[in-house]
């Protein structure tokens, strides 16, 4: 047991020391749904690197687990073709998550709040 914590501690510290020294990298290649969105991404959406649609499948995970991942793919590839602000990429972060929270059931901004509960107090000290 003291052998392995031993062997689990030099191998985390050894993949740290290689992602310093630029070895390791810490980005896991994608499986399942997301590997199914990378690879439509990668032939589907114009002017995304791959690393953009991993990055993008990656954030919007959730959506792609909920069957929306053609809806956001659709979106984005909308958003790759259209104007670009000058401080934003085409398919950057921002561009995969105002996707992913403008379908299926997101897309008007969820429920409203629920009310406060019935024995709080106002400011006025009632």
């Amino acid at each position: 047991m003291v052998r392995a914590a031993i062997g689990a501690s030099f191998a985390l510290i050894s993949c740290l020391a290689s992602t310093w020294l630029g070895a390791c990298t810490p980005e896991t290649p994608p499986t399942g749904p997301e590997l199914t969105c990378v690879k439509a991404c990668e032939t589907r959406v114009d002017g995304c690197s791959p690393r953009d649609c991993r990055r993008g499948c990656n954030l919007v995970v959730d959506r792609l687990v909920q069957h929306e991942g053609d809806h956001v793919l659709a979106c984005v590839a909308r958003a790759a073709a259209g104007p670009v602000a000058a401080n934003e990429r085409a398919c950057g972060d921002r561009a995969w998550a105002h996707c992913a929270i403008r379908i299926g059931p997101y897309a008007d901004g969820g429920p409203p709040a629920p009310p406060p509960p019935g024995d709080v107090f106002d400011d006025e000290g009632e």
